[in-house]
């Protein structure tokens, strides 16, 4: 079976909102997120994909949790990892061109808008609560 390992980061600023995209295909909105590259750990790909699609430089505070699941035939793993931002956005840079926004998310926002992975919202708001 095919299988896919990322990194997910859950970045949560002084106000208690979280940092989210959302692509430019999509009506959801989701945590930072990619694929970990050869030789990278997930650490690296979790700092790496946050900068690319927020402009935001990160360091890794600890891992949450591992999120393996089966999507269309493939094991998907995902790691996600708590970080604190450095600084301030030097705008997206994603390679890829499919992020259009990126944006902090309030509690009650994080309740009323779509998600792009709706079994992640009882998580964010966990984290949010642990604060």
């Amino acid at each position: 079976m095919d299988s896919w390992s990322g990194s997910a980061g859950i970045c949560i600023n002084e106000h208690k909102e979280i940092l989210m995209i959302k692509g430019f295909d999509s009506e959801g909105w989701a945590v930072p997120s990619g694929g970990i590259e050869k030789g990278e750990s997930p650490e690296e790909c979790c700092v790496r994909e946050v900068k690319e699609e927020t402009g935001y430089d990160v360091k890794v505070i600890e891992q949450l949790k591992l999120k393996e699941t089966t999507i269309k035939g493939i094991q998907v793993k995902t790691y996600y990892f708590k970080v604190e931002k450095i600084g301030e956005s030097s705008g997206i840079n994603n390679p890829d061109r499919i992020i259009a926004e990126a944006d902090w998310k309030s509690i009650s926002e994080i309740k009323a808008i779509r998600h792009t992975y709706p079994e992640d919202l009882i998580f964010l708001l966990e984290q949010l609560e642990r604060l």
